[in-house]
């Protein structure tokens, strides 16, 4: 059949994903009366429960004689590991921008990858159907990020559809029949051209690892693009290195392709489409498997460097062990390098010590994923606030700096740009009207100054206002970042929560827990309303007396405390503060503290 490879990108909650449920259903990927879930693609569970796309996949559908290989990718700048590898097995992308929202910070990052590998992009104006939708000045503004990005003249002069993904229509015109995908099938066929590998299927086979997966039954699989030659399986190859180095040489088990949403095994891989082998044991993303004979790596993506890391180490509070199964160091220390070999933005370190490992990443929320697969697989563990990577050039400290996108209410504008600019050592770039009472402001902020502001952001905002981030260049530091500004309450007791002793101490701040919760000396259970951390008793009951007061007694209504996410938490606490992390429970604590320390700590020295 003929060919071709095209990748999907977009900012988070653009419609990638749900695009590609529609293209499944319309290709006849799918029998008649199937039941499939909304977002098939999104296979993780986490992936379902935020609705973004973490991981990125691939399917193929058939349109006409032509097999269409298609890959899912992530939106969220914290995976761009993903995109960058992705990009380099694909020759078209399709850039989905949502009409209403027009291009955002994650736009400009998989539009700048995709520009500078050469790739001429396909534009889908997504959800034109949106009461708030501006098609045409959300296409103006494309072309301006084209622009801006240094696009070429032929990747400037793009097609672009009206589609609407859920709905599963796109048109050339505004104003068109919106009744099927077609438009954007014929496109596809006309603009994205076939994979020039193609012409190379005499050459000896070569193929770069870009993605690693575990079937409990094949073992270790890689998936990647053939770049030359043919491969059959049983037959024997090798693996080298970025260097050249040669890693193992293997006999190839099974050769699977993408068929809708399965892999279904194939007799022989072809040059130009995307398979994925079985049989290694060592080989891993960014390696090269090809012929014997062949002695040259093929050239590898370059990925953007991390910029904050994450202290992960054992839990060793007193309530350790007993909602977990993985709580050694070196179970942890293993499942992290399995995780950095797959993923290749992050890096696994041993910290100086002890039994604690420095994971660095992109952000955040990459970093909360990975602690959220970790408690769900049965571990343990305690987490450090996020700490930003310093660089040093030319004898000057540098730091990373996000480009910071806001759409927020017009009556929170001021409040929101005095935190960016006075606090956080921001930088206003761009403020401008957004329509429906909403203002866009623009900044560039350090990310030292991002860590735990979303939730203060959304309290300034009442909730309504939109943040994105996106990395946007390395500068010199800023000077010093004020961090929390008030202390927390910590428990001096070991026991069980009292209900009393809780309701006397609401009026000292809020609280994290509840009535009758395992507490132990040194877990923080509130946030103080001064500065300065307080040690409180909260196993305190009520005395009681055999003499009946002449009143009713108070009935002990509590509030209900604040629970805080895992990305919450871990940005919320500082650096003598950790998270205590299990399959049931997310805690706060202080860092093991000597009694002189802790006396200075309650004082707030």
């Amino acid at each position: 059949m003929d060919l071709r490879n095209i990748a999907i990108i977009a900012h988070v909650d653009h419609g990638k994903t749900t695009l590609v449920d529609q293209l499944l259903r319309q290709s006849g990927a799918f029998r008649e009366g199937q039941a499939v879930a909304e977002r098939a693609l999104d296979s993780n569970d986490i992936e379902r429960e935020r609705g973004i796309t973490i991981l990125a996949k691939c399917t193929s559908v058939e349109h006409g004689s032509t097999r269409i290989n298609i890959v899912d990718t992530p939106g969220h700048a914290d995976f761009g590991g993903e995109v960058e590898r992705i990009l380099s097995m694909v020759d078209g992308v399709v850039l989905l921008v949502d009409a209403a929202e027009g291009p955002m910070p994650q736009t400009k990052f998989v539009t700048a990858k995709a520009l500078a590998l050469g790739l001429r992009p396909i534009v889908v104006l997504n959800k034109v159907d949106k009461p708030d939708a501006e098609p045409e000045r959300a296409l103006n503004e494309v072309f301006d990020l084209f622009a801006a990005l240094g696009a070429s003249d032929a990747q400037l002069d793009f097609p672009h559809l009206y589609a609407s993904g859920r709905a599963g229509w796109a048109d050339a015109a505004l104003d068109g029949p919106r009744a099927n995908l077609d438009a954007l099938f014929d496109l596809i066929l006309a603009h994205v051209p076939p994979p020039a590998q193609q012409s190379r299927a005499a050459e000896p086979f070569r193929m770069l690892a870009t993605t690693l997966a575990h079937d409990p039954y094949l073992g270790r699989i890689l998936t990647g693009r053939v770049e030359s030659g043919r491969l059959s399986a049983g037959t024997t190859i090798k693996a080298l290195s970025r260097t050249g180095e040669r890693i193992e040489q293997f006999r190839v088990t099974r050769i699977q392709a993408f068929r809708g949403l399965t892999t279904t095994a194939i007799d022989e891989a072809v040059a130009g489409d995307i398979v994925t082998l079985a049989g290694m044991t060592k080989a891993t993303v960014a390696d090269t498997l090809c012929a014997l004979e062949v002695d040259a790596a093929l050239p590898a993506q370059p990925i953007d460097p991390p910029t904050i890391s994450v202290t992960f180490g054992i839990n060793d509070s007193p309530l350790a062990g007993r909602d977990g199964t993985k709580v050694q160091s070196r179970v942890i220390r293993e499942r992290l390098l399995r995780e950095a070999e797959s993923n290749v933005a992050i890096r696994v370190a041993d910290a100086p010590g002890g039994e604690a490992f420095e994971v660095s990443g992109r952000g955040e929320l990459q970093m909360g994923v990975l602690i959220e697969n970790m408690r769900r697989e049965g571990f343990e563990l305690s987490i450090s606030r996020p700490r930003v990577i310093f660089r040093e050039e030319g004898g000057q400290r540098l730091e990373p700096v996000e480009e910071v996108t806001i759409d927020v209410d017009d009556d929170f504008t001021g409040v929101v740009i005095d935190r960016l600019t006075g606090e956080r050592r921001g930088e206003l770039v761009e403020m401008r009207p957004a329509g429906a009472g909403k203002t866009r402001i623009i900044a560039h902020v350090p990310s030292r100054g991002l860590i735990g502001y979303q939730g203060q952001f959304l309290t300034d905002t009442r909730g309504t206002g939109v943040l994105n981030r996106i990395f946007h260049s390395w500068a010199p530091w800023k000077g010093p970042i004020q961090g929390r500004r008030v202390g927390v309450l910590v428990s001096m007791e070991n026991g069980v929560s009292v209900a009393y002793a809780l309701w006397n101490l609401e009026e000292r701040g809020r609280l994290f827990i509840g009535a009758q919760e395992q507490v132990y000396e040194g877990m923080i259970i509130g946030e103080h309303s001064r500065a300065g951390d307080l040690e409180v008793n909260p196993l305190k009951g009520k005395k009681l007396t055999n003499i009946r007061a002449a009143g009713k007694d108070e009935a002990v209504v509590l509030t209900p405390p604040l629970r805080m996410s895992l990305e919450e938490a871990i940005a919320y606490v500082e650096e003598d503060e950790l998270v205590e992390v299990t399959p049931r429970a997310i805690r706060l604590r202080k860092r093991h503290l000597d009694p002189h320390e802790r006396k200075r700590a309650s004082r707030g020295a």
